[in-house]
């Protein structure tokens, strides 16, 4: 019989937006719609477990102090240390992020050979400046009002008004971000809402 033979293809997509935009509820969605998800925030976390490469090159690069006594990276200093100096962020992102890309990589393969028609989303903060959208297929950017944003990073308990603001602003903007996108996932309203839109996007995919 000649039935034509149907190619199944993988497809790596990036999925980010801003802080407090809505992007981890929409990667939970896109799980729950069949997609495997690699989350980038927690690759960097694996990578600076103590005895990991990475960790000794940060604290080559910034002094023991950002260790806890445990031997465990002391998040909040090295934050601290990085968040209004461009260039202690750069060398700090210069030792991960290329790191983050090898494993999301590494993930995406395995994920592919044991299903070859995956669709797969890198929920990644930092897609577009790290350059890992030239990584993917199509990239999803998730917009949502800058209030939503506050009072999403102010629910969360560590932040005052003032450093939610502090920690949008000093992100890529959005307006910056939808250049790179392929979908722009507007998380405006309610939850259902943007669950149905995620299924929508998730369809495209598909085909």
């Amino acid at each position: 019989s000649n039935k034509e033979s149907i190619t199944l293809v993988s497809i790596l997509v990036g999925l980010t937006g801003g802080i407090g935009s809505g992007k981890s509820l929409a990667a939970k969605f896109f799980a729950e719609q069949g997609a495997h998800i690699i989350d980038a925030d927690q690759l960097s976390r694996e990578l600076v477990r103590p005895g990991h490469p990475a960790l000794k090159e940060i604290v080559d690069a910034f002094g023991e102090g950002i260790l806890e006594p445990s031997g465990n990276l002391d998040r909040e200093t090295l934050a601290k240390i990085i968040f209004d100096d461009t260039e202690n962020k750069s060398a700090l992102e210069a030792i991960l992020h290329p790191k983050v890309i090898v494993r999301e990589q590494e993930k995406y393969l395995s994920i592919s050979a044991s299903n070859p028609s995956a669709i797969v989303i890198v929920d990644a903060a930092l897609l577009i400046e790290s350059g890992n959208y030239k990584n993917v297929d199509k990239v999803i950017v998730v917009q949502s009002r800058e209030e939503q944003q506050i009072q999403r990073i102010l629910s969360r308990g560590f932040q005052s008004y003032d450093q939610a603001i502090a920690r949008i602003k000093n992100q890529m903007s959005f307006e910056e971000k939808r250049k790179y996108a392929d979908y722009i996932l507007d998380n405006q309203s309610q939850v259902e809402d943007l669950r149905q839109k995620v299924q929508k996007i998730y369809a495209k995919l598909l085909n």
